[in-house]
C-alpha cells in the first residue's frame, strides 16, 4: 500500500487517549484521520501520525481547527460541523491494521488531501497546542 502524504485524510480505527486510559487497545469506531507526520524508520518501515477528526465541537476551541464546508463536501465528510483535533495524536507503522476503507468494496483508505491553507492552521493549532501543554501520544501496536 502506498505511503500518504502529510495532509491526507484516511479512514482510521483511532484509539483515543481516555479510551487507552481506560484500558483499552480497540477504537471504539472507525473515523476519518489527518495525517500530520510521516516517519521513515528504516528503507522499508515507516511510521505515520495521525490526528482524529470529529463531530463533536471541542471544549477548548484551541483544541480544534473546523473544517470548511466546501473541504467537508470535498472529502466525502458528514455535512454537519466536523473539527480537527490538535490536542492528541496516534503513531502506528504503515500499513497498519487499523486501517480502514472509506467505503464498503472500496481498497482505499483515503478520502483526499486537506487543502494547503487549512494544514496551514492546522499546524500553527497543533505547534500552539505543544507550546502550552503536553499532548497526548498514543502508540499503537501491530
Amino acid at each position: 500500500m502506498a505511503l500518504p502524504a502529510v495532509g491526507d485524510v484516511i479512514r482510521y480505527a483511532y484509539l483515543w487517549s481516555h479510551e487507552q486510559e481506560s484500558g483499552r487497545e480497540e477504537a471504539s469506531k472507525d473515523r476519518p484521520a489527518a495525517v500530520v507526520a510521516l516517519v521513515r524508520v528504516a528503507d522499508d518501515h515507516h511510521e505515520v501520525a495521525v490526528i482524529p477528526i470529529t463531530s463533536s465541537a471541542p471544549d477548548d476551541p484551541r483544541a480544534a481547527v473546523e473544517i470548511p464546508p466546501a473541504t467537508r463536501a470535498r472529502l466525502g465528510l458528514q455535512e454537519e460541523a466536523c473539527w480537527v483535533v490538535v490536542s492528541e495524536f496516534n503513531v502506528f507503522a504503515w500499513p497498519g491494521p487499523d486501517l480502514r476503507p472509506v467505503t464498503p468494496g472500496s481498497s482505499s483508505v483515503v478520502y483526499g488531501a486537506l487543502p494547503p491553507k487549512l494544514m496551514a492552521r492546522i499546524r500553527e493549532a497543533f505547534a500552539a497546542w505543544r507550546k502550552e501543554r503536553p499532548q497526548r501520544t498514543i502508540r499503537r501496536t501491530e
